[in-house]
């Protein structure tokens, strides 16, 4: 009869850092964030938030206005019409919005700048020659 092997089978391939090693290896890697400024976090996240509220409002009219358009065009449907096709329009945009706020977010206050880009221009002649 043949025994089981006590050791994991990825046992030879695991590779553990200490803590430390690898919390310097994550530092090396970006520069300091104009994030990390609370003045600049404190900014940034405000416009953020008004960009939100914002959006909020246009969302709640474009429900508003799609759901009027709907009764007139089709007269009174069960509720739960109308209610999905709120939620789905009002998740959808809220998405959106949220998604592309985070980008504006990164790119206004300068943090996709702090990220080290190691590679440099040996990536993008990598990708051009393809």
């Amino acid at each position: 009869m043949r025994q089981a092997d006590p050791t994991p089978y990825n046992a030879t391939y695991r590779v553990r850092l200490p803590v430390c090693s690898a919390i310097a290896i994550l530092q090396g890697m970006t520069g300091r964030s104009p994030l990390d400024d609370p003045h600049n976090a404190a900014f940034a996240w405000g416009r953020y938030k008004r960009m939100m509220k914002g959006m909020l409002a246009l969302t709640l009219t474009t429900i508003g206005i799609v759901l009027a358009w709907l009764t007139y065009e089709n007269g009174m449907l069960s509720i739960h019409f109308y209610i999905a096709w709120g939620l789905g329009i009002g998740f959808m945009m809220m998405l959106v919005a949220a998604l592309m706020g985070l980008v504006f977010l990164s790119n206004g206050t300068g943090h996709d700048e702090s990220i080290d880009d190691r590679l440099g221009d040996e990536a993008k002649e990598t990708w051009n020659d393809r």
